[in-house]
């Protein structure tokens, strides 16, 4: 399994590609993306992971700030090339970016969706699910599980082994 992070360019080689769409809260959420990528390892494709190494958390959050702007671009390029976005709702953060591209990429039929008992607009994001028909969990465990069936089922249709 391919891993790209932002500021590496967009390249994709090998598809399938899943972005990892959730809670970072500025780093207060759990690392729950490495544990995605070592339950994936052993799969073809790549993990398309915003959580990037070296930020910097005093970076200013304005359109004007390259920085920034390079984030949150590489983050919505990576979403609109992706064949999976995996969101995951951590119930201890808001994750008010995570709700956002919920927003935007519930019509698309490539989202599943964990979001936990616990997390503060549960209720919204299963209504959400609900009306685009949209995979849900209820634990990461469970997600990644959902990962793992999907990869086989795509590499069984493009005549790859895992």
């Amino acid at each position: 399994m391919d891993i790209l992070k932002p500021p590496i360019p967009l390249i994709i080689k090998q598809r399938p590609a899943i972005f990892l769409a959730g809670s970072i809260a500025m780093g207060a959420a759990s690392a729950w993306q490495t544990e995605v990528e070592l339950a994936l390892h052993d799969h073809a494709g790549t993990i398309l992971n915003p959580r990037r190494d070296a930020w910097d958390a005093t970076w200013e959050q304005s359109v004007d700030f390259a920085p920034f702007h390079e984030q949150v671009t590489w983050e919505l390029g990576a979403q609109e090339q992706a064949d999976l976005i995996a969101m995951y709702f951590d119930p201890a953060t808001q994750a008010p970016i995570t709700l956002l591209e919920l927003g935007l990429f519930a019509h698309t039929g490539k989202v599943i969706v964990c979001c936990p008992t616990g997390f503060w607009r549960k209720g919204n994001v299963d209504i959400v699910c609900q009306r685009y028909n949209i995979p849900t969990v209820a634990d990461l465990p469970s997600m990644i599980e959902v990962m793992r069936t999907w990869l086989g089922i795509r590499s069984r249709e493009s005549g790859s082994e895992q």
